[in-house]
């Protein structure tokens, strides 16, 4: 019989906890294509301060990471002008799942399999805390955004849209 894992013994609370980052856990029952709006209401948090992690290639199939606000969406088009890429898109669940080691859902941007570079909306960044997957489909971790710029290198950018 298979131990049951705590929900925070994740790769990504293994790599907060190595670099002494003070977060805190929100675990919350998971509704399946919920996402942000979903987490955000249970947790009774403002959706703009729950953070997306979304995993995304570009025309060559080179995974990115995208961090976006909740109850935004992300405009693939700017996203791919800022980064000097021909176009941008979503990765199929499946990919996203094999380049991030995660489940969609319960994707965190930190620890992820493969390194990929990360681009962050960047006015997430003035915001005091934000609340971004710890890893597992029903766990939110609650930190600084500043965090995502020191631990993941992620670089600001400007590509979010009203969803």
């Amino acid at each position: 019989m298979r131990k049951k894992v705590h929900v925070s013994e994740t790769p990504a609370i293994e790599l907060l906890r190595s670099h002494q980052v003070a977060y805190s856990e929100h675990p919350y029952d998971y509704l399946e294509h919920g996402g942000a709006t979903h987490s955000a209401q249970v947790l009774g948090f403002d959706p703009f301060a729950v953070v997306k992690t979304l995993i995304m290639q570009d025309q060559d199939a080179k995974p990115l990471v995208v961090l976006m606000h909740g109850n935004r969406k992300v405009s693939t088009k700017n996203l791919a002008r800022q980064i000097g890429a021909k176009s941008v898109e979503p990765c199929q669940p499946e990919v996203a799942n094999r380049h991030s080691g995660y489940l969609v859902g319960g994707t965190s941007p930190f620890a992820t399999r493969r390194q990929m570079p990360v681009y962050i909306e960047e006015s997430i960044l003035s915001l005091p805390q934000i609340l971004i997957n710890g890893g597992q489909r029903g766990f939110l971790v609650g930190l600084d955004p500043n965090v995502c710029v020191a631990l993941l290198n992620a670089k600001p950018v400007q590509c979010a849209l009203p969803l």
